[in-house]
């Protein structure tokens, strides 16, 4: 299966969905699909999709997902990685008013040359062969969370207080 979700955002995401969709319909994408379309005007015809997935149900998604497309929000990105996956990441842009600013390319971007663990696409035309990256890239992927590791350190600096 794959899992797009592009997040909660209230500007829509037509140019994700919609390229995920002709993925679908061309047969280049052959396996289920379920869309996060969240307020994008464009509705899907060839996968299945709802308008917001509860956390818990993303999560499962996510974890059940051979792919999962994300926009560039961090947060979920980094659910996605947290499930084992290199996700396929692209950035909402502010000159097609998927968001105020294209501040999400530059952090992608930043983000994909300091740590990688993402699969970047700038443009559309581009993301089958992403896809097919990150197949490649998630097969044997481990996420180490650090979350028990700051916490300790955290309570430690506390008790130095």
């Amino acid at each position: 299966m794959v899992f797009v979700t592009v997040g909660t955002h209230e500007q829509q995401f037509d140019r994700l969905v919609k390229a995920v969709d002709d993925l679908k319909a061309d047969g280049t994408l052959d396996e289920p699909v379920y869309i996060q379309t969240g307020y994008s005007t464009y509705e899907p015809v060839h996968c299945d999709h709802s308008q917001f997935v509860p956390f818990r149900q993303m999560k499962s998604y996510m974890e059940g997902a051979d792919v999962v497309i994300t926009h560039g929000g961090p947060s979920s990105f980094i659910e996605a990685m947290a499930a084992g996956k290199v996700p396929v990441v692209v950035p909402r842009r502010g000159d097609l008013d998927e968001h105020v600013n294209n501040h999400q390319a530059d952090f992608v971007r930043i983000v994909a040359e300091r740590q990688g663990g993402i699969v970047p696409v700038y443009d559309v035309m581009d993301l089958s062969a992403a896809i097919e990256r990150a197949r490649e890239l998630s097969r044997g992927v481990t996420f180490k969370s650090h979350n028990a590791e700051f916490c300790r350190e955290l309570e430690r600096l506390i008790e130095g207080i």
